[in-house]
């Protein structure tokens, strides 16, 4: 969380291949031509030598397009622009708009996370972010369809494959709970459903929750060398060209993209679709590292907070016991079902609710209840509560105050 591992070294990643401003930089370029409406008139393809005016981190950015003034003001006005006409046609498309958060933590000087807030997405990010789909886009098709009317140029794609319909139908019903209409009867209308229903979700107490079991729908992106379009964007052609410095598929891309100006023959599919595989694990294992590390520096954050109560959503029930989610950490720890000692509770995963034998008591995913923070394990990255009641709660904020 605090550092970050480059995949070249660092004389090549920092240095010789970043484009560091007022140096001449070897790059492989997409030009594109585009109207006030974003629409692509000309696109080109090919290595340049670039010298950057200006290196802008997204903060800097952000207040120039905020304010209309400073550097370049007008250029990134225009760009901005491009790129929110570029998004709303996705959009309209059947691109899946998840905006997902981002955890991130404030370390002192020893590493020990001090606080944790959202990394905000805002407009410089979405900006990068939409011309990076544009040029992805683009040297797809470009190697995929009009460059390969013989079908003997292999390529690496980066394809992501419809949503299960069975998990669809039932985040539907648990939605419908919440008052959430979703029409899955039409396959083709689903994305613009789900992009409806999260606009409805904005600022809502569930907006958190639903999300994330929608995102448990979709299907995981992958690199293939068989093109079956990009769900989740609303793709037919669709991969990973922008960032050779940090992922592998761009590099493969780069020089497949390259053979393919120069006339030559590509590699074979057969040894691409390995590599694709291979670098499909390899990131796989990759989100899961990083998914650990936000667990351990979390689980380190809550560390000096055992004993504290807090008002949290019931975010998943197992066998085992429920996940309850603390909103303002973006965290989440586990209630085990041997703790619920006041009846003996029968769990219904299909329901996702935990029910009382006696009592007809229920536990339901999306209901708040409130918890006691007992137990952190930072070796198993752990976070276990037990159950508590608002007066606790009431009684901590009043001694919160004095």
């Amino acid at each position: 969380m605090d550092r970050v591992a480059p995949m070249f070294p660092e004389q090549l990643s920092n240095i010789v291949c970043s484009l560091r401003p007022n140096e001449e930089k070897c790059c492989f370029s997409a030009v594109f031509e585009m109207n006030n409406q974003a629409q692509v008139s000309s696109r080109w393809f090919g290595k340049t030598l670039i010298c950057s005016d200006k290196r802008f981190v997204y903060e800097e950015a952000q207040d120039i397009i905020e304010r209309k003034e400073g550097p370049f003001h007008q250029e990134l006005e225009v760009l901005n622009h491009l790129a929110r006409q570029m998004r709303a046609r996705r959009f309209r498309n059947g691109s899946v708009n998840f905006d997902s958060k981002e955890v991130k933590f404030k370390l002192d000087e020893h590493g020990k996370p001090i606080g944790v807030y959202i990394k905000e997405q805002k407009d410089a990010h979405k900006l990068v972010e939409d011309f990076m789909l544009l040029a992805n886009r683009e040297v797809a098709y470009f190697v995929g369809k009009e460059a390969n009317a013989n079908g003997k140029n292999a390529f690496i794609y980066r394809v992501h494959d419809q949503p299960d319909m069975e998990k669809l139908k039932d985040f539907s019903l648990f939605a419908r709970s919440f008052g959430y209409q979703l029409n899955l009867n039409n396959p083709k209308t689903i994305s613009q459903d789900l992009n409806n229903l999260l606009i409805q979700l904005e600022g809502k107490p569930e907006e958190s929750l639903l999300q994330q079991l929608a995102i448990r729908c979709m299907a995981k992106a992958v690199y293939s060398t068989k093109n079956i379009g990009h769900y989740g964007l609303g793709f037919e052609y669709y991969t990973h060209f922008t960032s050779p410095i940090r992922r592998y598929p761009d590099v493969m891309v780069h020089r497949i993209l390259e053979q393919v100006l120069r006339g030559k023959s590509t590699p074979s599919e057969k040894d691409l679709e390995i590599k694709a595989q291979f670098c499909s694990e390899r990131e796989r294992a990759a989100m899961f590292a990083e998914r650990d590390s936000i667990k351990y520096k979390m689980v380190e954050y809550m560390e000096d907070k055992v004993g504290q109560v807090f008002l949290g959503v019931i975010s998943g029930v197992k066998t085992w016991g429920v996940y309850v989610e603390l909103p303002e950490f973006n965290t989440e720890g586990m209630i085990s079902l041997q703790s619920f000692s006041d009846d003996n509770y029968i769990v219904d995963e299909k329901k996702m609710m935990l029910k009382g034998v006696y009592t007809d008591k229920k536990y339901v995913l999306g209901d708040k209840t409130y918890v006691k923070l007992t137990k952190v394990d930072k070796f198993k990255k752990t976070i276990d509560f037990d159950l508590s009641t608002q007066t606790e709660y009431q009684a901590q904020l009043i001694t919160e105050k004095e």
